[in-house]
């Protein structure tokens, strides 16, 4: 939307191809992420839930189920496996002692920063050939989408 309150109008083939292109790049970043991940002992939906708590914080089961958009039962059983392998430990919080918060430990740090720093390793090679005003171009436009869609 404009400051207007009136929705801009775009091509719609120009929004289709975006859309298309946007769901493209997903799940190639998705796939690779995933090849990144056969070299540790954690799944997909584990490295998201190290990645909301690295991001995040300390947060209860209920409020990562939210984000990750699971079922409080499957979020458990995740918690319980990646507390097995030492990545998180479950707290009572200080504040109220019937709150338990799931604490990111430094095993759980070192792996998503390893990962992330392979993911953007290989964003780096695949940016080789655009121009630094490209790759600032691009990193303005994706901020901006970011952003209008989480004002949404």
């Amino acid at each position: 939307m404009n400051n207007e309150g009136n929705v801009q109008q775009h091509p719609k083939d120009i929004v289709a191809t975006i859309e298309k292109d946007l769901r493209y790049i997903s799940a190639i970043i998705k796939q690779k992420g995933r090849e990144l991940l056969s070299n540790y002992t954690i799944t997909p939906p584990q490295f998201v839930a190290l990645q909301w708590l690295f991001e995040e914080g300390d947060m209860t089961i209920g409020e990562l189920s939210n984000k990750m958009y699971l079922a409080f039962s499957t979020t458990t059983d995740l918690i319980d496996r990646m507390e097995k392998n030492e990545l998180v430990v479950r707290v009572k919080d200080p504040h109220d002692r019937r709150v338990v918060r799931i604490h990111l430990l430094d095993k759980g740090k070192q792996m998503i920063d390893e990962v992330i720093q392979k993911r953007q390793g290989y964003l780096q090679d695949i940016l080789f050939n655009f121009s630094s005003d490209e790759v600032l171009q691009l990193k303005d436009s994706l901020m901006k989408l970011h952003q209008e869609m989480r004002e949404e």
